[in-house]
């Protein structure tokens, strides 16, 4: 594989910030983060066939953390939650989410990655299977912190693709394994509707738990393996995550990006149902179900992102997904609330937001996977560990704006997110 010396140098040349990435890493960063030049999978060893079953692999993993959210209200009738706590269903998702980004993926820098990843996927089945088979509180809580934290296999997948991946089309390859991903995300909440619908929540957890052995032993029979050079501890792993994340300014300024773009995208997609479910339109749950199909042609940005960063335009890329997603939230407001033309341009605004969002990722990922292979595991942890603050904020902050002043105060907000990004793009020199 490339040495991390000469990855620094090939960091993406689009941007002055991916530039400075390429200047050699502090004392400091080198004593933290310790790594070694080279791990044992070659770098250009991956087929465009392993290549779509880590995008395929992604997409059902990540779907585990958003099958419970359209179903939140009969799960917890029918195990005995209250009303009022509800909204642990999907939190404890999240935090188990959180926590597995920041002490289970960098891992990935420690831990041969194959075996890893097989791992965290077994872990996932057994979640998924003890949340299935919960009849009482305790147990489906406990199984849905349990999901969210095995669920960050995801995140081991991503870094692991971007390795075996030549330097000339890293962009691609990450791009095609994050559009699995995003479909995986808008595909979820609609398929356990589904399912729900024909039988019950409970069987939504069974066939998620039978897909994931599949996908395991998929992984444990064609992936090769990967084994890290980096020499620490388990604690001065962790301990590095601060040394990386003061000493990257590439990583400082993506994940600023990132969070003001993923902060808009959940705000519009939480908001979005209360929005349609309304007086003004009146949608019925499998509409608004309907409805979430749509922003799943959003997901088509992520190839393009990944071939527009490995030619070098990844600055362009970036500022065009930043500037889509504050013109999603506009074009809600061109058609008078409640008209066919307004829901039409709901369903545009779903599209244009997700693939804005899609876009900054993937060259935004592009960038920092080019720091050095034996970091790329704890730099995608922080990565998405800092947007992940920012949507799981911006939920809360929606839907309390949208109770207060409607759409309009809700999507105020949407719309400064991506202008705050962009103001933040705008420092960048050449």
């Amino acid at each position: 594989m490339t040495s991390q010396a000469t990855q620094r140098t090939a960091a993406d040349t689009a941007t002055a910030s991916d530039a400075q990435a390429a200047s050699p890493p502090s004392t400091s960063q080198s004593a933290a983060a310790a790594p070694s030049p080279a791990s044992s999978a070659p770098t250009g060893t991956l087929s465009s066939g392993m290549a779509f079953m880590m995008a395929a692999a992604a997409g059902l993993v990540v779907a585990n953390l958003y099958y419970a959210q359209p179903l939140a209200g009969p799960i917890a009738a029918a195990i005995g939650l209250p009303e009022n706590l509800t909204g642990l269903i999907v939190t404890l998702t999240q935090i188990g989410y959180g926590l597995g980004l920041l002490f289970a993926v960098p891992l990935g820098d420690l831990v041969e990655n194959r075996r890893l990843i097989v791992i965290m996927i077994g872990a996932t089945v057994v979640a998924l299977l003890a949340a299935g088979l919960s009849s009482t509180p305790t147990p489906f809580l406990i199984a849905a912190l349990a999901i969210g934290v095995s669920s960050t296999a995801v995140q081991m997948i991503v870094p692991f693709a971007a390795s075996l991946a030549p330097e000339e089309s890293r962009g691609r390859v990450v791009g095609n394994v994050m559009s699995g991903l995003m479909l995986g995300i808008m595909l979820a909440r609609p398929a356990a509707s589904f399912i729900a619908r024909l039988s019950s929540w409970h069987v939504v957890f069974f066939i998620s738990a039978a897909i994931m052995v599949a996908v395991a032993i998929t992984l444990a029979l064609r992936l090769p393996k990967r084994v890290p050079q980096t020499k620490l501890s388990y604690p001065a792993l962790i301990a590095s995550l601060g040394t990386l994340f003061m000493t990257q300014p590439v990583l400082r300024r993506r994940a600023f990006y990132q969070f003001c773009q993923f902060a808009a995208f959940s705000l519009f997609w939480t908001v979005t149902p209360l929005v349609l479910a309304g007086p003004g339109f009146n949608l019925t749950q499998g509409g608004i179900a309907i409805f979430a199909l749509v922003g799943v042609a959003g997901a088509i940005a992520s190839p393009i992102a990944g071939r527009l960063a490995d030619r070098g335009w990844s600055k362009p890329a970036t500022a065009f997904g930043i500037l889509s997603v504050a013109a999603g939230f506009l074009i809600t407001h061109i058609a008078p609330e409640g008209s066919t033309l307004a829901l039409i341009l709901f369903g545009a605004a779903a599209v244009v937001i997700d693939f804005g969002v899609s876009m900054t990722l993937v060259t935004s990922q592009r960038a920092i996977f080019a720091l050095g292979a034996d970091l790329r595991a704890r730099l995608n942890g922080l990565f998405m560990a800092t947007f992940f603050i920012g949507a799981a904020m911006s939920s809360a902050i929606g839907a309390w704006a949208f109770a207060e002043g409607g759409w309009l105060a809700a999507s105020m907000i949407g719309l400064a997110l991506p202008v705050a990004g962009f103001l933040y793009f705008l420092t960048e020199k050449r």
